[in-house]
């Protein structure tokens, strides 16, 4: 599968023979082969969960790389890609989504476009006049 961008180097490691329960805010890209439960939060950062990890979780960040078992919902701003043998079982929500062949993946899976967020945020903090693109050019 082809990335989009190229993933930083990883600042944090949990190794396999290690869990966290609690939540966990970073910056930069992190790794996870051990076992989570909790959180996984970042503004900017990548997440990896290796062939070993264990997840149970809600993430929200801008990029998620699945090879291993999540149990919760994913967020991404950026991207989530799923690589066998990945298992998922929860929602997943980013304006792209790859799911490789061999993955297994339970939930529904919404692919949401940068603009759509941009419309979201807009509407959250009162802008009322916000008119997008498209909407503008109809205006004219």
């Amino acid at each position: 599968m082809k990335q989009g961008k190229k993933t930083e180097a990883i600042s944090t490691f949990l190794g396999p023979e290690a869990w966290i329960e609690g939540a966990i805010v970073f910056e930069g890209s992190i790794r996870l082969d051990g076992k989570v439960s909790g959180d996984i939060t970042s503004e900017g950062g990548t997440v990896i969960v290796g062939e070993s990890g264990q997840i149970e979780a809600a993430i929200e960040v801008d990029t998620a790389i699945v090879k291993g078992v999540v149990t919760g919902t994913i967020r991404a701003r950026e991207r989530i890609e799923l690589h066998p043998p990945a298992r998922v079982t929860g929602d997943i929500a980013a304006p792209m989504v790859a799911i490789a062949a061999g993955v297994v993946f339970n939930g529904k899976c919404t692919m949401t476009s940068p603009a759509a967020k941009a419309d979201e945020k807009a509407t959250a903090t009162g802008a009322g006049n916000f008119k997008t693109g498209e909407e503008r050019k109809k205006s004219m």
